[in-house]
């Protein structure tokens, strides 16, 4: 009896084991070629058929050099592609044709297939240690006319033809152009998606741009594309439950990036870009290190970023917007991070982003509100910019606990109920901060170093500010500068500066009083 049981199990396990097998699908089986001699692309859609076939499976990539034109994915398919393992995707446009439905910088449009593409699948996985590199100097060349002028394409001729109701942005772009270039990893309308430990490089466009998903992962992912337009590192537009972990990150454009759609199309479509959580990674060259917009017009909320490096960006993190998108972006928490070596702002929120005349509040108008950061040290060029718009202020951010050494310090313009914590932010140029045209100022232990003559904060035609707990540094020429006709309501508590030259400079324009409300801080007005 026990012998026959044993006998059993053992049947059961093998069983069990060749089902296991038989859902693992290697594409040399099905005619894949892994020396780079010829294209694979017929045998890893047979591949990924059969899997598909069966219910689902693995297709395997085992060591070798693989050249292959657009990969289809399907439901319950994991591409895993083994260490020392290279795909290599053609250059030939031919080979991404026919067009598919796709979304170009937040347009639904038809065009050119991506490299890695599904479309309303689940259960989808591009695994391994391997690599997978997008050849993409062909495209950047074609696309920034260094070849072949594009509005004498076949390609262009047929875009045209497969988008001729397609719902164009406010401003005219690159879809007038009509030749628009794959992202590399594209699955749309999906569900269930997780990009794991494999290296990307040189893609042709947007790199990871996963569109109207629902949990969708990328973790442990290395992305490297050279100096070239547009090669986004992770873009995951109107999607909802994303995670990014322990990436790192070095590309032509921003690193990281959070969007939903562009002007009337965004707003059409109506689809936010919600409960994303960005944390552990790593981010090198790039225009910005974690970037909201400007493509918004779906809304972004929910979003926390937290835990990363930012080394070389040109920003660190930046939201930005222009009027005629709509949508609101709130919601937001940014903490422990650390930035070096930021060639521009450190922490940017421009709803400026395209310079265009004030405007009545409309479907039109975007929205900033609820933003807040925390436990950042920074070094770079400026410590923040905060550009709003006449009609619809920035509104309800918080900054806590900053270190910045920065060349120019905070600028905050056309916005309401912003607060600085506990913030040090030491300047070569100009003041710690500068407000313009704002509303609801709280500053709190605010401190730094700034050059002589300049003021530590400088606030012009701001209504209603409060300014408490501040012990500046022994020495400092002028603690507040006071400037503008429209400058009242401003508040001053429990801040030491007895040691400060000219505690408060308040220029002959400004005719509301100052309230001071303790004694150790009541020097003296100068105008100036």
């Amino acid at each position: 009896m026990k012998t026959r049981s044993f006998l059993s199990l053992l049947l059961l396990l093998l069983g069990a084991s060749a089902a296991q097998a038989q859902r693992y699908y290697n594409v040399l089986k099905y005619g894949a070629h892994n020396d780079s001699t010829r294209l694979s692309t017929e045998a890893i859609r047979k591949a990924i058929a059969a899997a598909s076939k069966a219910g689902g499976g693995t297709v395997y990539f085992p060591a070798g050099k693989y050249r292959t034109g657009a990969i289809h994915l399907k439901s319950n398919i994991t591409i895993d592609i083994d260490a020392g393992a290279i795909l290599y995707f053609s250059d030939n446009f031919d080979d991404y044709l026919p067009m598919v439905p796709t979304r170009y910088e937040g347009i639904d449009i038809t065009s050119f297939s991506p490299l890695f593409y599904a479309y309303k699948a689940e259960n989808i996985t591009i695994k391994g240690r391997g690599i997978i590199d997008g050849q993409g100097k062909k495209w950047w060349d074609f696309a920034e006319g260094k070849s072949r002028a594009s509005q004498d394409s076949k390609w262009q001729q047929e875009f045209f033809r497969l988008n001729k109701d397609i719902l164009k942005p406010d401003l005219p772009g690159v879809i007038e152009r009509g030749f628009m270039r794959p992202p590399f990893i594209q699955p749309m309308y999906c569900k269930n998606v997780r990009i794991e430990g494999i290296t990307i490089r040189n893609s042709p466009f947007w790199t990871v741009n996963p569109e109207f998903c629902d949990n969708v992962t990328v973790t442990g992912v290395t992305i490297n594309n050279p100096k070239s337009p547009n090669t986004d590192g992770i873009n995951p537009e109107s999607c909802r439950n994303v995670h990014i972990s322990d990436c790192h990150i070095s590309v032509g454009d921003d690193c990281i990036t959070i969007k939903s759609g562009k002007d009337r199309a965004g707003r059409q479509m109506n689809v936010p870009a919600e409960n994303y959580t960005i944390t552990n990674c790593t981010m090198l060259s790039g225009h910005g290190g974690v970037v909201i917009g400007s493509e918004m017009s779906g809304g972004v909320k929910k979003i926390v970023i937290s835990n990363c490096i930012f080394d070389g960006t040109d920003r660190g993190i930046r939201i930005k917007t222009a009027r005629g998108r709509g949508g609101v972006v709130e919601d937001i928490r940014v903490d422990n991070i650390v930035m070096k070596n930021i060639r521009e702002q450190m922490i940017v929120l421009d709803m400026q982003y395209a310079n265009t005349p004030a405007e009545p509040v409309s479907e039109r108008t975007p929205r900033f509100r609820n933003i807040h950061f925390s436990n950042i040290s920074a070094e770079g060029n400026q410590a923040g910019l905060l550009n709003g718009l006449s009609e619809m202020p920035i509104e309800n951010v918080t900054f806590s606990n900053l270190d910045f050494d920065a060349k120019q310090g905070f600028t905050v313009r056309e916005a309401r109920n912003v607060a600085f914590h506990n913030v040090q932010v030491n300047t070569q140029i100009g003041p710690a901060l500068r407000a313009e045209n704002a509303q609801q100022l709280r500053i709190d232990g605010l401190r730094g170093t700034v050059p002589a003559g300049a003021p530590l904060v400088e606030l012009g035609n701001v209504a209603d500010a409060f300014v408490y707990n501040c012990f500046p540094a022994p020495g400092l020429d002028t603690f507040l500068k006071l400037k503008g006709a429209d400058t009242r309501g401003i508040v001053l508590q429990n801040n030491y500066l007895k040691a400060v030259k000219t505690p408060i400079a308040k220029g002959e324009e400004v005719k509301q009083p100052i309230e001071i409300t303790a004694a150790e801080v009541a020097p003296a007005i100068r105008p100036k």
